[in-house]
């Protein structure tokens, strides 16, 4: 067994010792943890409330009951009075109170029993206007800047007629306000409300429709929460506020308003700019636009000071120019005088480099006659030797023409081909040759093929037979 008191307790963080703020506070944090805020039903018992505003009651059903504390920010913005024996549903916070080791809910929100119903009905309705279109910020239609006439919705003994009344009178005294009287509350009441919108709508006799009431319970404020209410506001031809319960408070005519104010006062102040603004701005307008107008005059005089001086009369402008155009007449007649000299000059050196170069013709005509005689004869030897050797060439390519040859008796031995014999050995006894001799062509045959001579001088000899009989 361990000495160690806590010893096995998984967290090793701890010491073996821990005081009792410690334990509290761990107990506090690990509640807090393991339940997220939840909504508990129950009854409304030991209610107090202390100097600070805060809240403390019990919560109680038939078998148990828990400490229960609501603060005074939320106190404030629930909208109606907590009272013993009310049955609530909480929005808590499970929690340890850590002073005192008492477990406790902490409240951020309540509604009295049955509100959770209506709360499911206001989910669904939104959500099915929400599909239609029905909020879509691109059918919200801008409000006027500067309305003549407003008109309002609401009830007559409504503490938020007077709020917005009175906003109006001070801020835009200006301004027409046009009641449609209806009552914000109890049977009937969204439609009366519908109807008020579209009178308001149909007479077109202002340019702006607030639709307010004050705050409330859920309860209370559920005319505003109707489809009726919804599909008139945007049906109206003018742009609708709604300025419904308090800051905290959301009704389905806030979502098909084309503007939401948290109250009804600040309704009332959307809808009309504040008169002693409007004045300011106007007059820090006014001065601006002064100043602008005085230094626009004043650069205006500058600038006329300016073409004022530049400005002269049309006879001294020419005056003017009559002393510029004798001035460049007086320049072009001193450049033509130059010109014309410096030209003198040039055709002068040009005169005297052309006599310096012109030929002797008397000279060079002598010279050209005896050269013109030395070609005649040089041209005529040259012809000479050309002609001897012309002759030379065409006696020697007589001598090796190939018919000249064959009329001294030779002839030409070619095979079935074509090919020129040269040699006896590229013949075979039966071949076919061709024999072509100074006029005309023999077809033979070969009948023996001798590889020597011994035949030649009988051939020679009869070629010099017939060269002796010649």
């Amino acid at each position: 067994m361990s000495d160690t008191p806590f010893a096995g307790n998984g967290r090793p963080d701890l010491p073996p010792v821990i005081t009792v703020s410690l334990l509290n506070r761990l107990a506090r944090q690990q509640l807090e943890a393991a339940f997220p805020l939840c909504w508990v039903a129950g009854e409304v018992s030991n209610l107090s409330r202390a100097a600070s505003g805060h809240v403390y009651f019990s919560l109680k059903d038939a078998a148990a009951q828990v400490r229960c504390v609501m603060f005074r920010n939320r106190t404030q913005l629930l909208g109606w009075r907590l009272e013993n024996g009310q049955r609530i549903e909480a929005r808590v916070l499970v929690t340890l109170y850590e002073a005192r080791g008492d477990f406790q809910l902490t409240v951020e929100a309540a509604r009295r029993a049955g509100v959770g119903n209506l709360y499911e009905q206001f989910l669904r309705l939104k959500e099915k206007l929400e599909r239609e279109g029905l909020f879509a910020s691109a059918a919200k239609r801008l409000l006027p800047v500067f309305p003549r006439r407003i008109g309002v919705v609401t009830s007559l003994q409504a503490a938020a007629l007077r709020d917005v009344l009175s906003t109006l009178a001070r801020r835009a005294p200006h301004v027409a306000v046009v009641l449609y009287p209806t009552p914000v509350q109890g049977e009937g009441a969204a439609a009366q409300i519908a109807e008020s919108i579209r009178l308001a709508g149909q007479r077109g006799d202002c340019e702006l429709l607030i639709v307010c009431r004050g705050g409330g319970s859920m309860e209370d404020l559920w005319a505003f929460n109707e489809e009726v209410v919804a599909r008139a506001i945007r049906a109206c031809p003018l742009p609708v506020i709604s300025g419904i319960g308090h800051e905290t408070d959301f009704t389905i005519a806030d979502f098909a308003a084309d503007q939401r104010a948290p109250t009804p006062t600040a309704a009332a102040e959307l809808a009309a700019p504040e008169r002693a603004q409007l004045l300011t701005r106007l007059a820090a307008r006014q001065q601006a636009l002064q100043r602008l107008l005085e230094r626009q005059i004043e650069q205006r005089g500058q600038q006329l000071d300016w073409l004022g001086r530049r400005l002269q009369h049309p006879a001294q402008y020419l005056e003017r120019q009559r002393d510029t155009l004798r001035k460049l007449q007086g320049r072009l007649d001193a450049g033509l005088l130059q010109a014309s000299v410096r030209a003198g000059r040039a055709l002068a050196a040009l005169r005297h480099r052309l006599l310096l170069g012109r030929p002797a013709t008397e000279r060079h005509a002598s010279q050209l006659a005896g050269l013109a005689a030395r070609l005649r004869a040089a041209w005529r030897q040259a012809a000479l030797a050309r002609a001897a050797d012309v002759a030379r060439l065409t006696a020697g390519l007589a001598h090796l023409d190939p018919s000249s040859v064959l009329a001294r008796g030779y002839c030409l031995v070619a095979d079935e081909h074509g090919r020129l014999v040269r040699d006896s050995r590229a013949l075979e006894p039966s071949r076919r040759i061709a024999v072509f001799f100074e006029h005309g062509r023999a077809d033979a045959a070969v009948l023996a093929v001798f590889d020597d001579h011994r035949h030649l001088p009988l051939a020679v000899a009869a070629i010099a037979s017939q060269g002796s009989g010649d």
